[in-house]
This record gives C-alpha cells, sequence and structure tokens, in this order.
C-alpha cells in the first residue's frame, strides 16, 4: 500500500467535504477499508461520499445490519460494518462473495474481523481522533 494523501480534519464539517478529495480513488467496484476505532469518523466520512455522489437520504452506521445499501446517481453503494462478527461464517447469510465482487463501491468497517474471508482492499482510509478533530491517511494498493 502506497500512502496517496494525509490530512487533518478539525471538526465534522471537514470530515464530509473531504469526500470530495477521495472521489478521484473511487472507481466501480472498488474495495475500500475504513480503520480507525470507534468513533473516528468512518461513517462520518461514508456520509459525506454519498452526498458527493448524490444521495439524499440518511446514512447510517450499519453496526447491527452488518450491511446498508444505497444507490447513488454514480451506481451502487454498500457500507458493511463487521464490528459484531465473532466468526467470519456469519458473513454467508449477508451473500458477502457475491457482495464483493458486484460493480458497487464497497466500503468496510472493522474488515480486520474477517479478513480470511476479504481480498486485499484497492484503497485503506485510517482515521485517527486527534484532539477535537481527526487525521486521515489514505493508502492506494498499487500492484
Amino acid at each position: 500500500m502506497k500512502r496517496v494523501a494525509s490530512d487533518f480534519l478539525p471538526d465534522e464539517r471537514a470530515t464530509l467535504a473531504y469526500a470530495e478529495k477521495l472521489q478521484s480513488f473511487l472507481r466501480p467496484g472498488a474495495l475500500v477499508f475504513l480503520r480507525g476505532e470507534l468513533g473516528a469518523g468512518k461513517t462520518t466520512l461514508v456520509r459525506g461520499i454519498l452526498r458527493r455522489l448524490g444521495h439524499e437520504g440518511s446514512v447510517k452506521s450499519p453496526t447491527y445490519t452488518l450491511l446498508e445499501p444505497y444507490e447513488t446517481g454514480s451506481g451502487d453503494v454498500f457500507h458493511f460494518d463487521f464490528y459484531r462478527i465473532s466468526d467470519s461464517s456469519e458473513l454467508d447469510f449477508i451473500g458477502i462473495d457475491e457482495l464483493i465482487e458486484s460493480k458497487a463501491i464497497k466500503f468496510v468497517e472493522w474488515a480486520e474481523r474477517v479478513s480470511s474471508r476479504l481480498p486485499e482492499p484497492d484503497l485503506e482510509i485510517r482515521l485517527e481522533v486527534e484532539g477535537a478533530g481527526r487525521t486521515i491517511e489514505v493508502y492506494e494498493n498499487v500492484q
């Protein structure tokens, strides 16, 4: 993975706005791992990206549902959260293999809990709480 961007996001507005910078990395079928502790801003970042892609409805964390699908003017987006997964075989219930192979842009929180079931990401975004803000680092899988 090669670091391609980093920044300091002082507040939620900056996190939402950062989605514009990420658009150039998001292609149909992209697999994106979101890393960061609880409350680091992963879902907020996805909300900003979805807004940039034209989604106007609500955006919530998929912590309990595992998956929140969205239709946008730019194609489908799947937002996964595997925080509550205790065994990767639980992913069979949502048809993970077919979903990962789809042309949707896929954002995955807590991918490390099921790493044996997922391919290498195209992009990895790391968010870390720093004071009242966040630092963000973006890594691209260069093959």
